[in-house]
């Protein structure tokens, strides 16, 4: 994993709502509709905040018909995690 890619995955991680969300599919894949759901947010506004966890790496999105499906990446996030274990040594 190169600086780039840590530095988008900490702009993707500072804003509340995306961890939210992260701990959300962290538990079980979820369907955007299910994610709206548990938010007072508008439908842009999570397109944007699912857009910005996929650009990163850490989600992934599965198109099934009309519906988007959202999960971790774990390989993704392991690296990311693996890099900030190395540097707080």
């Amino acid at each position: 994993m190169n600086i780039n890619d840590v530095t988008l995955i900490c702009k993707a991680l500072s804003d509340k709502k995306r961890v939210q969300i992260v701990q959300m599919i962290a538990k079980e894949e979820k369907c955007a509709a299910d994610i709206l759901d548990e938010f007072d947010i508008t439908q842009p506004t999570m397109s944007h905040h699912m857009k910005v966890l996929c650009d990163c790496g850490i989600v992934n999105c599965v198109k099934k018909g009309k519906w988007s499906q959202y999960s971790i990446n774990w390989n993704r996030f392991k690296e990311f995690t693996a890099f900030l274990t190395d540097i707080a040594i």
